[in-house]
C-alpha cells in the first residue's frame, strides 16, 4: 500500500508540479482531521510520516491515571491497567503514546480526510499555476483562441485561460477558434477560482517584446529600444540605439531582406512599423521620427518640450501623415509637441528667420546667410 502511495505522490508531483513535502503535509492534516471527527478532538494527536517509505504512524498522548473510574476523558487519559498492556514501564502521571489505527475511523471521518487532501491539492495546483503565469506578467505569451465570451475572447495559455477584453483588442482583427496568437500579459490576479489573467493585443510593449524575441541583438543588449509609439492595427514607430558602433541598430531590427521585421508585421496582421535611429540631440531625433518625410530645418526647445519643423511644400502632407498620424506618433516617440510648417507657411509667418529653425548641430551650414533671400539662393 505504501508503495502505491509513493507512486501516486510521484505522479502528482510530476503532473501538477506539487512538491512531495506539500502532499505529505496534506496527508498529515487529513489524518488529524479524521481523528478530530472520530474522537471529537485532536489536540493531543500526533502524526509522523516517513518521507522515504511512506509509512505513517498516528498516536495520541494520554495521561496515565490509577483506575478506570478516574478516566474523565478517554481522548486525554488512560487507566494504568490499560497502559501496562501497552508499556510495562508505565506508571501513574506518565504521558503515554497510544497508537491510533486509521482503520478504526468511520466512513464520514475517512471521507472528510479525503476531502482535506483533495482541497489541499486544488489549492496548491492553483498556487503553482498562479506563480507560473505571474512570472510572465509584462511579457508575451502564446495562446490558442478558445471561444467568444460576449465581445471578449477566451484564450488558452496552456494550464490557464486568459481573457482578451474588447478594449484590448485591435479593431479589425478577427480570430478563429484554435488559432494560435501572441498576446501581452497585462495582469495576473490570484482568485479563489484560480488565476485571472488579462492580456492585450494593443499594448505598445507587445511590439517591443516581439522585437526582443525576434532580434538577437536586442536580446543580448547590443541594440536597445529607446522609445516606442503605437496606434494598434495601423502603425508603430520605434527608436533604436546601438551600444556597438559596428552594429547598425535599424539594420539589425529589419534583418536580411526584411525577414525580422516582416515576421513581426505578420504577427500583427499587417501593422506598419517604422524603425528609426535614436539620437540624444532632440533636433536629429525629431527629424528621424518624422521619416519618411524630408525635413528642411528643426528647432527644438528642450525646456518647453516643443519643436518647430519646416518641411518642403510637397512633403507637408507626408510629414503630417494620414489624419495626422505620422506627426502624432513622432510626438509620442520623442516626447515633444511638434509644430510642422511647409516652407511657404514658414516664410509667411511673422518674424520668420530660417536660422530659428536650424538645430544647433546643423547651424554652421547656414550661419553665413544673413537673410532669407540669401538662404533661398543657396537652396536654389
Amino acid at each position: 500500500m505504501n508503495k502505491e502511495l509513493m507512486e501516486a505522490l510521484d505522479i502528482l508531483e510530476k503532473e501538477k508540479e506539487i512538491s512531495k513535502d506539500t502532499l505529505f503535509e496534506a496527508i498529515e492534516n487529513s489524518l488529524l482531521t479524521a481523528c478530530k471527527n472520530h474522537f471529537g478532538k485532536a489536540d493531543n494527536v500526533r502524526v509522523q510520516i516517513d518521507r522515504e517509505t511512506g509509512d505513517f504512524l498516528v498516536w495520541a498522548e494520554r495521561e496515565v491515571v490509577a483506575e478506570a473510574e478516574d478516566v474523565e476523558d478517554k481522548c486525554l487519559q488512560i487507566a494504568l491497567a490499560d497502559a501496562k498492556a501497552i508499556s510495562s514501564k508505565a506508571k501513574v502521571g506518565d504521558i503515554l503514546n497510544v497508537e491510533i489505527k486509521s482503520k478504526e475511523f468511520g466512513r464520514i471521518a475517512a471521507q472528510n480526510a479525503k476531502n482535506v487532501i483533495l482541497q489541499k491539492i486544488r489549492e496548491e495546483e492553483r498556487s503553482v499555476i498562479y506563480n507560473q503565469y505571474f512570472e510572465k506578467e509584462k511579457d508575451i505569451a502564446t495562446g490558442v483562441v478558445q471561444r467568444m465570451v460576449g465581445k471578449n475572447i477566451s484564450i488558452n495559455l496552456g494550464k490557464a485561460d486568459a481573457m482578451l477584453v474588447e478594449s484590448e483588442q485591435v479593431k479589425g482583427e478577427v480570430f478563429k477558434p484554435n488559432e494560435r496568437i501572441k498576446v501581452y500579459v497585462l495582469e495576473v490576479k490570484n482568485t479563489p477560482k484560480g488565476p485571472r489573467i488579462n492580456v492585450s493585443r494593443t499594448h505598445p510593449e507587445l511590439v517591443k517584446r516581439l522585437f526582443e524575441s525576434e532580434v538577437t541583438e536586442i536580446k543580448d543588449g547590443t541594440v536597445e529600444i529607446m522609445s516606442i509609439a503605437r496606434e494598434a492595427g495601423s502603425r508603430t514607430k520605434i527608436a533604436v540605439w546601438s551600444n556597438n558602433p559596428n552594429v547598425d541598430p535599424v539594420g539589425a531590427c529589419v534583418g536580411m531582406n526584411g525577414a525580422r521585421v516582416n515576421a513581426i508585421v505578420d504577427e500583427l496582421r499587417g501593422e506598419k512599423i517604422d524603425i528609426v535611429n535614436w539620437d540624444e540631440n532632440p533636433g536629429n531625433l525629431i527629424q528621424n521620427a518624422l521619416s519618411p518625410a524630408k525635413i528642411v530645418a528643426v528647432f527644438a526647445d528642450p525646456d518647453e518640450k516643443t519643436a518647430k519643423v519646416v518641411v518642403p511644400d510637397y512633403q507637408l502632407s507626408l510629414a503630417i501623415g494620414k489624419e495626422g498620424q505620422n506627426a502624432r506618433l513622432a510626438a509620442r516617440l520623442t516626447g515633444y509637441k511638434i509644430d510642422i510648417k511647409s516652407e511657404t507657411q514658414a516664410k509667411d509667418a511673422p518674424g520668420f528667420r530660417y536660422e530659428d529653425y536650424i538645430d544647433e548641430g546643423d547651424y554652421d551650414e547656414y550661419e553665413e546667410y544673413e537673410s532669407n533671400e540669401e538662404y533661398e539662393a543657396y537652396e536654389e
